[in-house]
């Protein structure tokens, strides 16, 4: 097998294959967070050419963002039973049908099923959860910083590629960008078949920082694969600490992907910037971000992982509150978008840690797709009533100032939690 002769042959230079598998992943979630970033340059162009309106598109969105966010602990149970290659080429399938039928659509039910629903499901496969499960399976060193990598590169796909979008869609039309995404989905589908790998085993080799080889636990049915989310969020639900975590990253998407990514584009239109501007604003956040998530992955494996959780919400917070008061000048816009993009993802990596250490390195990932299926309800909340709050009240500045302040919130329910070490009696999952 070509995967084993190429591990072979990095093992002998001192490189771990994991690396390969964390590049592939990488790919991988860079692209569909451009999926999944993309309608945000297409709303003004859907409006023109059906007719729609703000809130309606913004329910697609929103559909979209809660299946992205509700599949998060299901996939992890898919990626332990049929395998994370599989269920990744499966998921990429999945994403590629659903633009490629709205390249058709002509009502709005098509919308809500394609981009809502079809989307939603491939997304949801993809999500952050794949980030633990490949960092807790072929990492025991460096798991933070891992962590960090694959969060950025999802952050990242989300902004980076809009500038090219909105040219696309502003000089070909909106069914150019489509072709676009297709074109990437294919990209990575073939660097997943080539280079990924469920397990370090599949190749000969323990995980990064173990010395012998661990072999994959016994797969177990179907059924009790779909069964075990659910138990695992029995087991975590009496505790304070999941729900502490479980609200703070409801707000982190509410003030993310639900307001900043969806509507970022159109709220700069309504200040008179174009859709190209606007979204090289939100590159530059992606930029930013990349070293902030990364570096807080650093951070993360050295120091309180609630006091990093604390002074990102806080900044972020402060930050959406600024934004209404800038004028949307290009300094103002500049200020925000360094100081907002360094903390656009970067709460992942401390959240990830304090879940593998109060509940365990095994149910590590299962807990925080719990957790993530927060952050995309927060997400969706906040793409709808966003939407809705520029359909009714003629401006989306509301929903910042409300965003901001949740933040501001969330920054203080993170110093609440135990400290790392400090057990909860009332589960018998934690650890």
């Amino acid at each position: 097998m070509v995967s084993t002769a190429l591990a072979s042959t990095l093992a002998r230079r001192n490189i771990h294959y994991g690396w390969i598998v964390v590049g592939a992943t990488f790919l991988t979630m860079l692209v569909t967070a451009g999926a999944m970033g993309a309608p945000g340059v297409l709303i003004k162009p859907l409006q023109d050419e059906f007719g729609w309106e703000t809130s309606q598109i913004s329910s697609a969105l929103a559909i979209r963002l809660l299946l992205f966010g509700l599949m998060g602990p299901f996939a992890a149970a898919f990626m332990n039973y049929f395998g994370v290659r599989k269920v990744i080429v499966f998921a990429l399938a999945l994403i590629g049908a659903g633009f490629v039928g709205s390249l058709f659509m002509t009502s709005l039910w098509q919308l809500l099923l394609l981009w809502g629903i079809v989307v939603g499901f491939g997304t949801g496969l993809t999500a952050m959860v794949l980030a633990a499960t490949i960092s807790a399976r072929w990492f025991t060193k460096h798991r933070g910083l891992v962590v960090g990598m694959l969060s950025a590169s999802s952050a990242t796909g989300q902004l980076v590629f809009l500038p090219l979008m909105a040219e696309l869609t502003e000089r070909y039309g909106w069914r150019s960008t489509v072709f676009f995404v297709c074109a990437m989905i294919m990209v990575a589908a073939l660097a997943v078949l080539a280079f990924m790998r469920d397990r370090p085993s599949d190749v000969n080799l323990p995980s990064l920082g173990e010395t012998h080889v661990t072999s994959p636990p016994a797969r177990g049915t179907l059924i009790g694969a779909l069964k075990m989310p659910i138990t695992v969020l029995k087991d975590i639900s009496g505790t304070s600490t999941f729900w502490i975590l479980f609200a703070t990253f409801f707000i982190c998407g509410l003030s993310t992907n639900g307001l900043i990514q969806t509507h970022f584009v159109t709220l700069c239109g309504d200040f008179g910037i174009l859709p190209v501007a606007a979204a090289s604003v939100l590159a530059v956040m992606g930029i930013f971000d990349f070293f902030g998530t990364i570096g807080s992955g650093w951070l993360s494996d050295r120091f309180d992982n609630r006091w990093l959780l604390f002074w990102y919400y806080g900044l972020r917070g402060l930050s959406l509150l600024f934004l209404p008061f800038s004028d949307f000048s290009f300094y103002g816009l500049s200020i925000f978008a360094v100081f907002y993009g360094l903390d656009w993802i970067a709460t992942v990596p401390p959240t990830v840690k304090i879940a593998a250490e109060r509940f365990g390195r095994e149910k590590a990932g299962m807990v925080f797709g719990w957790v993530f299926a927060g952050h995309q309800l927060g997400a969706a909340t906040a793409a709808y009533g966003a939407g809705l709050s520029r359909t009714e009240l003629s401006s989306y500045l509301p929903a910042f100032f409300v965003a901001g302040a949740f933040c501001l919130l969330a920054s203080i329910l993170a110093i609440t939690l135990k400290k790392s070490g400090l057990t909860e009696q009332a589960p018998a999952a934690a650890e």
